[in-house]
């Protein structure tokens, strides 16, 4: 049966007011790296994907989309600093846009989480140290086979302000690609998590020690993307309590605060806030990477979560290990105002529906998330309405 909404509690399915943008519904596209974008450049496949996953109301993010030719860690991954990303990537805007959904751009770069074959000219990555990624993890290779991380190389204060304008610049092509706004990635142990983390960041200059150095380079880049397209069309992501590619903090919570207490002065400097706050749970360390996992005690990360939603003074998106339950119980508990969903996604294409009547989901093949097949894995996932012997009317 589908969902009835109780009066006055909200519910995956209730609408909402996400600064400018209306939605229909609270659940979201989690941006998700898929590898089909071949030599840089979002193809046909995406937009058929993207569309896929489209709703009137609907609100989808992108895969992480490079900020520059130094941001790859992934085979065929999407740039957004070429006049030909720029112009390939208006044809997907204008199909999503014509299926009535909002989407925003994930501006993306993994400092150290790369290897010199996606390095121009064979370079070291860039971090915020020379700290190699440790043997625990691998990256994939353009052959479909894993490596070791290298050294990276610890960017000086000069190349600093550089990749700040490589951003910047980002943001607004996105902006000319039509985007509706764009989300800075700042999570899951990739360059600008390298600067937040105590575990990584062992820089001794302005941006490294103190909570406030290690907030600085996320700070700047927030500035100048907000100055460039406007704060509502500014959001950020943070994982503080995630250890992905060694991306550990001495304290979690107090990362997190440091990084909301400065994003409200911010909005209240610029007089606009943000348009939103999307943080991972916990548990996503666990089972994000694998299918099964310990994962921390259930308190502790609610108590983490619930205390980053209260600080926030704007719109607070979840993401995470979430399934149909979970999601309707953080929108209905005011845990958070917006669920992201990855994995169920893929192998969703109409998730919202799914979930709304409260149907079976199809079973995702991990096999198949990052390889470059433009249909198999990607866009050839069933839909309700068009399985054996199902009839579904929908009214998203």
């Amino acid at each position: 049966m589908a969902e009835t909404q109780s009066q006055g509690t909200p519910t995956l399915f209730s609408p909402y007011k996400m600064g400018k943008f209306n939605l229909s519904h609270r659940v979201v596209l989690a941006p998700m790296t898929r590898c089909r974008a071949l030599n840089g450049i979002p193809r046909p496949a995406l937009a058929e994907y993207y569309t896929q996953r489209s709703t009137p109301g609907g609100f989808l993010i992108t895969e992480g989309t490079l900020v520059s030719d130094t941001g790859a860690g992934f085979p065929h991954v999407p740039g957004i600093f070429s006049e030909e990303q720029v112009q390939a990537w208006k044809n997907i805007v204008d199909a999503v846009h014509a299926k009535g959904s909002i989407i925003f751009c994930q501006l993306w770069h993994v400092g150290r989480a790369s290897h010199s074959v996606y390095q121009p000219g064979g370079a070291a990555p860039i971090s915020s140290t020379s700290k190699p990624i440790s043997n625990r993890w691998r990256i994939l290779m353009p052959d479909g086979s894993y490596g070791i991380y290298p050294k990276p190389q610890a960017l000086e204060i000069s190349e600093i302000q550089e990749v700040v304008e490589h951003y910047r610049k980002a943001a607004l092509n996105a902006i000319r690609a039509g985007f509706d706004g764009i989300e800075i990635h700042g999570a899951h142990g990739y360059l600008i998590d390298q600067f937040l983390k105590d575990g990584i960041n062992d820089r001794t200059d302005e941006y490294g020690g103190s909570l406030g150095n290690r907030c600085k380079f996320l700070m700047q880049i927030v500035q100048a993307v907000a100055s460039a397209i406007g704060a509502d069309r500014v959001a950020v992501r943070i994982s503080p309590a995630i250890d992905h590619l060694d991306a550990v903090d001495s304290n979690p919570l107090n990362l997190g605060l440091a990084v909301i207490e400065r994003l409200n002065k911010l909005q209240l400097q610029l007089g606009s806030k943000l348009a939103y706050l999307h943080v991972t749970q916990p548990r996503y360390h666990a089972y994000g990477q694998t299918e099964s996992g310990r994962h921390g005690s259930e308190d502790e990360e609610a108590y983490l979560m619930r205390t980053l939603k209260r600080t926030y003074q704007g719109t607070f998106m979840c993401s995470g290990g979430f399934t149909r339950e979970l999601g309707m119980q953080a929108v209905a508990d005011g845990d958070a105002d917006l669920v992201s969903y990855g994995r169920h996604f893929i192998s969703n294409p109409d998730l919202v529906l799914r979930l709304k009547v409260n149907a079976p989901l199809n079973r995702y093949i991990r096999k198949t998330f990052y390889t470059q097949d433009p249909v198999v894995g990607y866009t050839d996932y069933p839909f309700l309405s068009k399985e054996k012997g199902t009839q579904v009317q929908s009214r998203l």
